[in-house]
């Protein structure tokens, strides 16, 4: 054991983690990487959370870094950031999903991966040795992490060791992006320098250049405003990733200009601050909200990553859009390059202000859509409103279910309009899950966690982990969504949720064993003819009994709740229990079969149908 004056390589690694406001550890344990995790039980607050799976575990990191970077203090300079550790080869190939993913969404993970020591590579060189994991070339795991991280880095000197880990960990955080660390296990005990100050983002200066660049966008902005006149705001991701729902807020209160979200950024303010319109996802939008954001003159899209899955096939750019987005900002036909978004949004709001006068552009831009439809609610509120009730037929579909949730979750808020909280964390899986979870009424921010580029299927079940630990407080109960054939793909991280004693609820959405959102994709008339067999065999899956795994993973001393769920009697009688603190089933996590037809899919996909199937 190392005494309070040593420094290791471990040490080092271990208290950056520690300093950087990491407190939990992902992963999967070996050989390489038990000296490390012994060195940080030892010496720092930071704990391990073990996982069945490697890519459970990645999946938790991201989570727990999307859901720190939300709650942070941005006075006191706090960051959100995770980690993960696995071991070499067999573990770092089982992680490279997970964050390939953080990267293409920018959430900045630590992979942490232990290698073989020093001198087993030399053996290998030497006479062709090799030992677990290895493979027959060197810098295989480095290279593919290479394709998926800002910075990848491997430690095999103890006197570089300090340097490399934080100008990698600096790059994460100033890139917002996941970062590589190959730790040699030789190099755990080995000596080194103490760490030197904190590790920080380090933002990019703002230049006389890129003032110019900036005035010139604003100005170009404001002059397409005021050609094409009554705008509507599409906030995205990076509002999220960069915090700037401030300045969002700010722009709308001070202009009066209605707003959408994409489903990336669903919550990224409260869906109560006055002005949201809906989650606008293209073509696979409700068809209420999508005929409203139409009707705008022009459309300004802030932080917004479009994508074929979000927008199915329309366009997010053209003569009557605004899009500012990755370090730049097209107007019309007119590109500005590296604008910062920081910076543009309260330039604009700013510009909109003086051009036009206060609350110019406030609009009910629903009620301009359907002025002439008497069979829709009248304004976006009656609309928005509408989505829940109480009145629901017996049998469950995905849109009765979604407005059933959206009911309970509107009910569980505590206070009113955007100061509003919720006890729960939405956590959505991709597929059918998304498009229905998408439009529930998020009462407070920050209050949704969904993958909207990478889509990796069974992301939620992992992520839950993550969000349960990183927001214990105040709790924020993990509500997940999942489809059939995504759970399958990770329920085995159940376990991590009933060993660590955390209470997410788990709805697996059982549509009859059918990866529905793949035959939609493929074959979208088999819902419209609706037939009793024919679907695409490739789509179709090995039913399981999902509640009773409540029984596999629970046990006496460590509960878990399993319950079917057939009509909306029962989900009822469910969310009652929920609802209830006092309620035995409250002190577990619960899963939760809801068992749906196989012909069944979200309205928000109805364009599908009506394209191919006329």
């Amino acid at each position: 054991m190392n005494s309070n004056d040593e420094w290791t390589v471990g040490r080092y690694l271990a208290t950056r983690l520690e300093q950087l406001g990491i407190r939990y550890l992902f992963g999967v344990p070996g050989d390489h990487l038990g000296p490390f995790l012994t060195i940080m039980h030892a010496t720092t607050g930071v704990r391990w959370v073990g996982t069945p799976t490697e890519i459970g575990g990645g999946y938790a990191a991201d989570a727990y870094a999307r859901v720190r970077a939300a709650d942070a203090d941005l006075a006191k300079g706090e960051q959100g950031v995770a980690a993960v550790a696995v071991t070499y080869g067999v573990g770092a190939f089982s992680l490279l999903n997970p964050i390939g993913g953080a990267y293409v969404e920018y959430v900045p993970v630590i992979a942490i991966n232990a290698a073989p020591s020093y001198e087993q590579w030399l053996n290998y060189q030497a006479v062709g040795l090799l030992t677990s994991h290895m493979s027959q070339r060197r810098e295989s795991n480095l290279e593919v992490y290479r394709q998926v991280t800002v910075d990848a880095q491997v430690i095999s000197n103890p006197g570089l060791a300090p340097s490399q880990i934080d100008s990698a960990i600096t790059a994460g955080l100033t890139e917002r992006r996941p970062v590589y660390l190959e730790v040699m296990d030789d190099l755990w005990n080995a000596p080194c320098a103490a760490p030197q100050g904190e590790l920080r983002r380090q933002e990019r200066p703002f230049t006389k250049k890129h003032e110019e660049m900036l005035a010139k966008a604003v100005e170009a902005s404001v002059k397409l405003v005021e050609r094409l006149g009554t705008p509507v705001l599409w906030a995205g991701e990076e509002i999220e990733r960069n915090r700037l729902e401030r300045e969002l807020v700010s722009l709308v209160q001070l202009t009066g200009i209605p707003f959408c979200t994409t489903v990336g950024a669903k919550s990224v303010v409260s869906e109560n601050t006055p002005g949201f319109t809906g989650v606008y996802n293209g073509k696979a939008s409700l068809p209420e909200v999508r005929k409203a954001f139409m009707a705008a003159g022009c459309r300004i899209g802030l932080g917004t990553w479009s994508t074929s899955k979000n927008l199915g096939g329309e366009k997010s750019i053209g003569d009557d859009w605004i899009v500012a987005a990755r370090e730049g900002v097209s107007v019309g036909a007119q590109y500005f390059p590296d604008v910062q978004l920081a910076r543009f949004v309260p330039a604009l709001r700013d510009a909109l202000g003086v051009a036009f006068g206060k609350r110019a552009f406030e609009t009910d831009l629903y009620a301009l859509a359907h002025a002439k439809d008497r069979q829709v609610p009248a304004n976006t509120i009656a609309f928005l409103t509408g989505l829940s009730g109480t009145d629901y037929p017996e049998e469950l579909t995905y849109d009765g279910f979604f407005q059933h949730m959206n009911a309970f979750l509107l009910s569980q808020a505590q206070g009113d309009g955007p100061e509003a909280t919720s006890p729960f964390t939405v956590v959505s899986d991709a597929a059918f899950a998304l498009l229905g979870s998408m439009n529930l009424r998020m009462a407070e921010r920050a209050s949704f966690v969904a993958q909207n580029s990478w889509l990796s299927i069974g992301y939620s079940v992992g992520a839950a982990t993550g969000v349960a630990l990183g927001r214990q407080q105040p709790l924020k109960r993990p509500l997940v969504f999942v489809g059939d054939g995504s759970f399958q793909e990770i329920c085995q991280e159940l376990s991590t949720h009933v060993r660590h004693h955390l209470r997410p609820v788990v709805f697996v959405l059982d549509n009859e064993g059918f990866y529905g959102i793949e035959q939609m994709l493929v074959s979208p008339c088999y819902y419209k003819e609706k037939p009793s067999d024919g679907a695409d065999f490739y789509n179709v899956l090995h039913s399981w009994q999902y509640e009773k795994l409540a029984e596999v993973f629970g046990s006496e001393k460590d509960r878990m709740h399993g319950r079917e769920l057939t009509t909306h009697t029962q989900l009822e009688s469910l969310l009652l229990d929920i609802a209830d603190p006092g309620d035995d089933i409250n002190r577990a996590p619960i899963l939760a079969r809801v068992r749906l037809s196989r012909h069944d899919y979200p309205r928000a996909l109805q364009y599908k149908i009506d394209e191919k199937c006329k």
